[in-house]
């Protein structure tokens, strides 16, 4: 007799390699009635051992009872189930298998009275797909740290924006629960962002280390937090020890600053700290800090170095996880936390580098700032003439370049000018300017007539070996007895000064010749009759020089512009040739403007001109007459009748700069349509204060004055501050 379907089905499933089983009913326990040899060797256990028991039996082999649980709900309903679920594979390794249950239904009544199961091991392929995952997620996470620290160079190349490190520190919220910045300097203090006029030193206060119950702050062993601690109490800012016991710690934030080592360290805040030492500032900083942003505090945080070339210069202070679980009190031996200490290290890192570059870039400015104006004249006063200088190196250089000029008062009759340019924009074209000054200082009071100055400029230079060359106008403005002007004037390889008469722009090109130490012939020298009202212009090429036009177009530009000024001051006249052509300055600018005082002229009907003006002035008492005399020509430039008060206002102002400060003194006044506006600025930080004057001596009501005649307000600038002052106006 030929076999059934039944059998020949139930031949072909003993000798399939997957584990086939079958069950009775799910009422009946589902009971094991059958199974192929493939499911004996999976499950590790004879058929015959298991015949008759219910499936329940092998439940304890899934990775998850749950799993188990949704299966029961699926035969209950009677519906095919198929799932994966972890399982444990022959030798007890733990894996994973895709069961499948099928039910069987009698033909006659439809109830499920079987259930078919298949299981295949599918460990290998769930593996694979887990490494692949694994593989996505820190691929991701390696290019969400790339852009965090990416987005963190972004905002370091940015030095003078104030809030850099608090937008650092807000990114790194991506990765840690909270983050802060702390510059030492002077002792540890929060900080958003890098100051660049007064960047962090990099020395700290030494915190000194502190031990209860000693008169003065000693050193303790290094040796960590010791088993006294038990005995200790924290109470406000003090910390207590039992009689007898001594607290010896380790100010491990202390040590980080001091460079001893360049790992991030363990900060607890759940112990107490010395109260003199830097653990203990910084313990009761984020114990503050921390509740009022986050409304808790964790058990510790993280501190990393924020390191410089030579120094620690900050702490990057980071809280790993969250306060009241089992923290994360350092980073734990997996990718991830090893991840996220990398990010940190390179933030902390960078910062320290801009911080260091800041403050290197902000010394490097101070000096070669103040070796510029140490070579250059401040604002010169010439008795009967008006005169404006200004200078301003380019941006893109370090504050120092070889543009410069000179004033000379030669005698009563004899006014001596002078404006060059030596090739280069570093110490050394500055140091070649300081010394092309000193000849010309040397030769001008010996000789009378500008071509016999340079002759000997030339000789000298020559002999000297100056390494750079180097342009020149030099020119001498007399006086003759009725008061009349002339100008003579020689020039070597520079561009020829302008003489500008009422809207007509004269070149004075006479006395060419080659760059100084080259003159190889005679000098020659220009001469020129000035008249009242007359403004001569002495410039250089930093002035009119673009690098999208020939220096000729440039030049066009300068006539054009000079012949459309209307400002009858010679502050007027610069602010005017700033305003309109050096917006954008590719190179340094060195101006001096000279104008013959017209006082008839002058009192007409005021012309349309910037308002607002500008000088630098020495600090030294002569300076207060300049001032004066400054604000009366601008008065008059602006048609400001009643300029006494301002004139009163502008002395005790620059009188206070020269007396309390040093360095030089800015003076800028300004029209702002509601009055006259006077800024005073000088080296020296500390604000001025009204007083009752000085016992025993004349002087100290100065600023009283000012409070009566004006508002008045100061504010910090730079390494100094600024004191303004606004008239009132006297007919309200």
């Amino acid at each position: 007799m030929p076999p059934s379907v039944g059998d020949l089905v139930l031949r072909g499933a003993a000798s399939i390699g997957v584990p086939v089983f079958l069950t009775g009913s799910f009422e009946d326990g589902l009971p094991l009635l059958w199974a192929n040899e493939a499911f004996e060797k999976y499950a590790d256990v004879r058929f015959t051992d298991l015949a008759g028991r219910k499936l329940s039996v092998l439940g304890d082999r899934l990775g998850d009872p749950e799993d188990f649980a949704k299966l029961r709900e699926h035969l209950a309903a009677g519906e095919e189930v198929q799932t994966m679920a972890r399982s444990a594979l022959r030798g007890g390794v733990s894996g994973w298998v895709q069961l499948t249950l099928t039910p069987a239904r009698a033909a006659h009544h439809g109830r499920v009275t079987h259930w078919i199961g298949i299981s295949v091991d599918v460990s290998e392929h769930m593996e694979r797909q887990a490494a692949q995952l694994a593989s996505q997620a820190m691929e991701n996470r390696q290019r969400e740290d790339s852009d965090l620290i990416a987005q963190t160079t972004e905002l370091l190349a940015d030095l003078e924006y104030p809030y850099v490190l608090r937008d650092i520190a807000e990114l790194l919220g991506h990765v840690v629960k909270w983050a802060g910045f702390y510059v030492n300097d002077d002792g540890l203090k929060p900080a958003e962002g890098i100051d660049v006029a007064n960047p962090p030193s990099g020395r700290g206060r030494r915190h000194a280390r502190y031990v209860a119950g000693d008169d003065q702050p000693r050193s303790a062993p290094h040796r960590g937090v010791q088993d006294q601690l038990g005995d200790t109490t924290a109470a406000g800012d003090a910390t207590t020890v039992a009689p007898g016991r001594l607290l010896e710690v380790v100010d491990n934030v202390q040590d980080l600053l001091d460079g001893k080592g360049d790992e991030p360290v363990t900060l607890h805040l759940d112990i107490p700290h010395a109260q003199y030492s830097a653990s203990g500032w910084l313990q009761r900083e984020l114990n503050r800090r921390l509740t009022d942003e986050m409304g808790g505090v964790p058990r510790s945080v993280v501190v990393h170095p924020v390191a410089g070339r030579k120094s620690t210069l900050g702490l990057l202070v980071v809280w790993l996880a969250d306060a009241g679980a089992d923290e994360v009190l350092f980073y734990e031996g997996t990718d991830e936390s090893e991840e996220v200490r990398g990010v940190l290290e390179v933030v902390a890192r960078r910062a320290g580098n801009a911080i260091d570059n800041a403050r290197l870039y902000a010394r490097e400015h101070r000096l070669a700032e103040t070796l510029q104006r140490a070579m250059l004249p401040e604002q010169a006063d010439v008795p009967g003439i008006d005169v404006w200088t200004y200078y301003a190196p380019n941006a893109e250089h370090a504050q120092v370049g070889g543009d410069w000029y000179d004033i000379l008062q030669i005698s009563t009759e004899v006014v001596g000018l002078v404006i060059g340019d030596v090739v280069g924009h570093d110490v050394e074209a500055a140091a070649t300017m300081g010394q092309l000054r000193s000849v010309v200082r040397s030769y001008a009071f010996e000789l009378f007539t500008p071509g016999q100055v340079l002759e000997k400029v030339d000789q000298l230079v020559a002999g000297m070996g100056i390494p750079r060359s180097a342009s020149m106008v030099y020119a001498a403005l007399h006086k003759d007895d009725e008061g009349c002007h002339a100008i003579e004037y020689s020039r070597a390889g520079h561009l020829p000064p302008l003489l500008l008469r009422a809207g007509e722009v004269i070149t004075l090109d006479q006395g060419g010749g080659a760059l100084i130490g080259f003159g190889s012939r005679e000098r020659t020298t220009g001469t020129h009759e000035l008249r009242r009202g007359d403004t001569l212009l002495f410039y250089t090429d930093g002035l009119i020089e673009r690098r999208d036009r020939p220096l000729r177009l440039g030049l066009e530009a300068l006539l054009e512009t000079a012949a459309a000024i209307q400002a009858k001051d010679a502050a007027g006249v610069g602010e005017e040739l700033l305003a309109r052509l050096a917006d954008k300055p590719e190179d340094d600018v060195a101006i001096v403007v000279v104008r013959v005082p017209d006082p008839e002229g002058d009192r007409a009907q005021p012309t349309l001109s910037p308002r607002w003006r500008r000088w630098m002035l020495p600090s030294e008492p002569s300076s207060i007459g300049r001032a004066r005399h400054a604000v009366l020509r601008t008065c008059q430039a602006w048609g400001i009748e009643e300029s006494a008060q301002a004139e009163l206002v502008v002395s005790e102002l620059v009188a206070n700069g020269v007396l309390h400060g040093w360095g030089h003194i800015a003076l800028r006044l300004y029209d702002t349509g509601e009055g006259l506006r006077i800024e005073v600025e000088d080296s020296n930080p500390a604000p001025p204060v009204a007083t009752d004057g000085h016992p025993n001596r004349l002087g100290g009501f100065g600023m009283q004055i000012v409070d009566r005649l004006a508002e008045w307000g100061w504010r910090p600038s730079g390494t100094g501050k600024l004191v303004w002052a606004k008239l009132r106006d006297q007919a309200k």
